[in-house]
Order: C-alpha cells, then structure tokens, then sequence
C-alpha cells in the first residue's frame, strides 16, 4: 500500500475541503477522527468512504484490530498517509492515527415510526455544535431514537458536533424538516407535542407526558417561537431557584428527557 506524504494531493485536499460545512453537504460527506469514534464507525458499519490511517501514529492495539477488521472487509477503502499529513488533516492536538471520512445519513419525517415508549425529540435551530452534539448523546442515552432538527439548525455533522456525540449520531434517526412540515406531520399523525417554555406552563415535574409524543426544545438564545408555543399541547419548563435564569440548551434537554423516562417508569 502506497502511503501518500504530500499534503497537496487532491485525495488530501479533498478531506481537508470537509471542514467546511457547504463542502459536506454538497457531497453528503464528512470527517470524523479518534480511535473510538472511528471504531464505532467501522463496527457499526457506518458507510465508510475513505479510512485513513498514519501506521506512526496508530500505536493504539484496538485501533490497529479495527483497521484489521476493515481491511479485511473493505481494503480498497484504505488510505495511508505519512505523520506529516494526518497532523494536517487533523484537528486534534495529539492526533491518533485513525480517521474516516463517512457518508451522511439522513432521514425523511415519513421514515419515522413511533415506537411505545419512545420520546421524540424535536430542536428548533440550535446553533452551537458542541451543543448538539452532547444533545445527541444525551438523547441516545435516554433511549431516543429519532431526532428532527427545524429550520436553520447547525450541522449535526460538524468536527465539533461529532466529537461532542461521541458515536451517538451513528445511532440516531436525523431527519431536518421546515416548522411547516413538522407542524404538518405532527397534526396528520396525532402526535402530543410538549415544548420546553422557560416559565411557561407546567413545573415540568408534574406534567403528564402523554404517549405518542414529541419534545420541542427551542434555540439556545430564542426558545421558542409565539407560533411554535402554540402549537404545542402543552407547554413544560424547569423552574429556576437561584439567581441563574435559565440552563444550557444540552442540560435542560436532558433533565427533561430523563424526567419523561421516569414519569413512564414509575406508571407502569
């Protein structure tokens, strides 16, 4: 196998262009790096386009099974690059060697088919990656299958968003709609939605969370919309009793989530 040491191959350039968001969503691609985000990726049979490997770096025994296992699967999908071009690519400071480039996978608001006991889970245009991605982690964590990002959402596929799921975008159903057609398909399918109102509505505690149903989380710095509220059949909020008047987006999303777990839990 050839190992490519210049940083200006197009191979090369053509990852690099990946940090770019309008790149990865014109070709449905993007980078994840880190050995265990990387062998999630390769067990989870995530489409891989292109593993990239730097065999100085890689000195990590699983992350050497891993590309053992893919090579035997898909060897004509392996790139080996010298130190000098992963430190490139990269965008950790203590790179390990390992990185792919994977296809995005999207889903249709028709594709979703509610499960009992399910939550979920609605973002109306968050805006921080890092944010998102500890999003999707917490969710998958709760049990969350799908999650439905509205209108002008930051990348779920963004380094930082990516690095902040820590795999569990591999394991969720993303689907981006416009509030139209969410609205839309929420009504046609007699879907309960509850949207987190800081304030507003029920002490989130002793609401009832009726299944089927969606959670509506609004933005980091808006929340939600007078139409969106509206929408909603009920409205939750968390209360606050210090001085702080309202909690990171990620936080509020998950003590929501686990506040429905148990509301489930405890009436069965």
């Amino acid at each position: 196998m050839i190992e490519i040491s210049s940083t200006a191959n197009p191979r090369i350039k053509e990852i690099k262009g990946l940090v770019n968001r309008k790149e990865r969503e014109a070709r449905g691609k993007a980078f994840i790096e880190g050995l265990r985000i990387a062998i999630e990726a390769i067990d989870e049979q995530v489409e891989i386009d292109t593993l990239v490997y730097c065999d100085a770096l890689l000195t990590s025994l699983p992350g050497r099974d891993a590309l053992i296992r893919f090579l035997a699967r898909e060897p004509e999908k392996i790139l080996s690059v010298s130190e000098n071009v992963f430190r490139a690519i990269s965008g950790k400071d203590g790179p390990q060697g390992l990185a792919a480039v994977i296809q995005q996978r999207w889903y249709n608001l028709e594709d979703l088919h509610y499960q009992p006991g399910e939550v979920i889970l609605a973002l109306n245009e968050p805006a921080d990656p890092g944010n998102l991605g500890t999003i999707l982690r917490t969710a998958d964590s709760a049990g969350v299958h799908s999650v439905i990002l509205l209108d002008h959402t930051t990348d779920p596929y963004d380094p930082t968003a990516i690095r902040a799921s820590m795999g569990a975008i591999f394991n969720l159903k993303l689907v981006k709609s416009p509030w139209a057609d969410f609205f839309q398909w929420k009504h046609t399918g007699g879907i309960h939605l509850i949207g987190a109102a800081g304030g507003e509505g029920f002490d989130y505690h002793f609401a009832e969370y009726p299944t089927p149903m969606v959670l509506l989380m609004g933005s980091e710095r808006e929340g939600l919309s007078d139409e969106q509220k509206t929408a909603c059949d009920q409205l939750v909020s968390i209360p606050m009793v210090g001085r702080s008047d309202s909690l990171n987006l990620a936080m509020a999303t998950g003590i929501i989530l686990y506040e429905i777990i148990n509301h489930w839990r405890d009436s069965k």
